[in-house]
């Protein structure tokens, strides 16, 4: 079971490298773009992009997972699909072949020719990665490979990642935008109950040599099953950027102005009004706006916000997956935000996961796996109820019971 996490790191890595040599060659870069067909367009944005470099990340991370675990494939799910059309009107299936010449050749096809670029991506694709943690390497668990099913993301934040900033500043370590948003995500699931049991995020892009322009990145994993809980990350510090340590919360909820502002947030930038509104009275000024669902969930993993709060239906299980699987061996969640601002909790009843194993009834294309209710990322169960509590007091009553 900690094989198939160990090699789950190792491919996100792989996946990184690929991101990073796509991006690293702007020439190379622009021939990698196709914009995405009807069925799998987000309609959160006008125009939504899918490139040779996504696709790439995406057939990596599954071939490898087939070769090292047979049987798992058939279990693997991407946000993208692998087929490509070409200047000839060719429609080519993306795979990666056994050897590197042979991936050359197919490339080829996909890029018109050109094999100088075919010849790097191939290099790369096919260039083994070593990326361990000491952590992981003592855990021995068994967890039956029959039951497990695993969400792709791979590269979320696809417009930042064509965009390519490289020089936004971050506000209390919190990137509103830019390549640090971007991540690779890959979530592991049960697939007879939904739970999230494993998940890797792997941000490419965290620093770059200003001598040599190249980036390194940054890679976070958790495993939660039956008790036994394990993530990478140390306990978050209390202070960030030298700003005051966090106030802790307790069980008193007397008074709303006792807690007020004691809590902070990362948002969409295309988030309601009614829910900033209501933020702004629970959070102050301790709201953030940054790109990308996986990295604004990372946000909450690495405990620079308390809770990230999403309230429409443009978020995926491949968006969520992974980060949910972290915040789970942390002692957080990620919940579905419409049910939890019509639930009451004095009923008892445990807060609405979010699960992986079942689609829309009556969606298609993408929408089949969309988190329809919104959802809310964060670290702590106690925190999270004081959270909705406030929440709820400071939303028009509409918007409660939407």
């Amino acid at each position: 079971m900690s094989d198939i996490l160990r090699e789950l790191l190792r491919v996100s890595e792989k996946a990184a490298n690929i991101a990073r040599a796509c991006r690293q060659q702007e020439a190379l870069f622009q021939l990698l773009i196709e914009e995405k067909k009807e069925g799998e367009k987000n309609k959160k944005f006008a125009v939504d992009f899918k490139t040779l470099a996504d696709v790439l990340v995406q057939e990596v991370i599954k071939q490898n997972m087939e070769n090292k675990f047979p049987g798992l494939e058939k279990n693997i799910f991407g946000e993208e699909s692998n087929e490509f059309t070409n200047d000839l009107g060719e429609k080519i299936t993306l795979r990666l072949c056994p050897t590197e010449e042979e991936t050359v050749d197919l490339l080829s096809k996909v890029l018109n020719g050109n094999t100088l670029a075919s010849e790097a991506l191939a290099k790369v694709v096919h260039q083994d990665v070593a990326l361990t943690d000491p952590t992981l390497d003592s855990l021995e668990l068994t967890i039956p490979q029959d039951i497990l099913g695993i969400w792709v993301d791979p590269i979320d934040s696809t417009y930042q990642y064509i965009k390519g900033s490289a020089d936004i500043k971050p506000n209390q370590g919190i990137f509103p935008s830019g390549l640090q948003c971007v991540t690779i995500l890959i979530g592991v699931y049960d697939i007879q109950t939904g739970a999230p049991l494993m998940g890797v995020i792997n941000q490419p892009f965290v620093s770059q040599d200003l001598n040599t322009l190249r980036w390194t990145g940054q890679c976070y994993w958790g495993l939660s099953y039956r008790g036994t809980n394990i993530y990478s990350l140390p306990p978050p510090t209390s202070k960030r950027n030298g700003s005051e340590p966090r106030s802790q919360l307790t069980g008193n909820t007397s008074s709303e102005a006792e807690f007020s502002h004691q809590f902070s947030a990362v948002i969409s930038t295309s988030e309601k009004e009614t829910i900033k509104a209501a933020l702004s009275r629970v959070c102050g000024d301790r709201i953030f706006r940054a790109a990308g669902a996986g990295y604004k969930s990372l946000c909450v993993v690495q405990g620079l916000v308390d809770v990230y709060i999403f309230s429409e239906d443009t978020t995926f299980k491949w968006d969520s997956c992974a980060a949910h699987a972290i915040l789970r061996a942390m002692g957080g969640g990620m919940v579905d935000l419409k049910e939890c601002l019509a639930r009451n909790p004095e009923t008892g009843l445990a807060l609405p996961q979010l699960l992986y194993h079942v689609e829309n009834v009556g969606a298609s294309g993408v929408d089949r796996w969309a988190n329809k209710g919104g959802l809310i990322a964060y670290r702590s169960s106690k925190q999270l109820e004081t959270f909705l509590s406030l929440l709820i007091q400071n939303l028009p009553p509409a918007d409660t019971h939407r």
